[in-house]
């Protein structure tokens, strides 16, 4: 049984729009706390596979993908197949592609 708070992380992951991209922080402030970027971590790296989390629309505060190697470069093709653009320093739009919790953001 996951706590509530886990739960309200894994329910803001699963609300992230196609398309669209959030941050590490934004996800733990809209779950409410944020602080708790690190859980938001735990989250996805315990939890997408077994609660199917379109994990790949979570970078970091600056626009970028957290993750290296192979990971790096499943993240960015999965964005990029969603119509998510990168600019020239490999970072996210945040202005045109940052999910902003309204539903029809």
């Amino acid at each position: 049984m996951l706590d509530p708070f886990t739960t309200r992380i894994i329910e803001v992951i699963k609300s992230i729009p196609e398309g669209r991209v959030a941050t590490y922080g934004q996800i733990a402030a809209m779950a409410g706390d944020p602080r708790a970027t690190r859980q938001v971590v735990w989250v996805l790296r315990s939890l997408s596979e077994k609660e199917n989390l379109p994990w790949h629309r979570v970078i970091n505060s600056k626009g970028a993908i957290s993750l290296s190697g192979e990971g790096y470069d499943a993240q960015r093709r999965a964005l990029e197949a969603e119509g998510v653009r990168f600019s020239g320093n490999g970072t996210v739009v945040l202005d045109l592609f940052q999910w902003r919790g309204q539903s029809r953001d």
